[in-house]
């Protein structure tokens, strides 16, 4: 089932919609208008390699969180403790 983009072509909202087999056309949530038109998208593409950066990157970001956030507690513990 995939996810569409759309634009009102009445009010400009845009919005993306899961097209499922024999369901319901999708109408705009702003206006309700259904003058909608499909936006081309990018598609989302993942290897394994991108998968990979994605998690490396990620690691990298938790890491340094954890240091700030151990950082911050120690700071707390020192000035709390007193």
């Amino acid at each position: 089932m995939p996810i569409y983009e759309y634009e009102c072509r009445h009010c400009g909202q845009q919005f993306e919609f899961l097209v499922r087999a024999g369901g319901a056309d999708p109408s705009c949530p702003k206006c309700q208008s259904a003058e909608l038109e499909r936006l081309l998208s990018i598609p989302a593409v993942q290897s394994e390699s991108t998968h990979g950066l994605a998690m490396k990157a990620a690691k990298k970001r938790d890491k340094i969180s954890a240091s700030d956030q151990a950082r911050a507690q120690r700071e707390y513990e020192l000035h709390h403790n007193d």
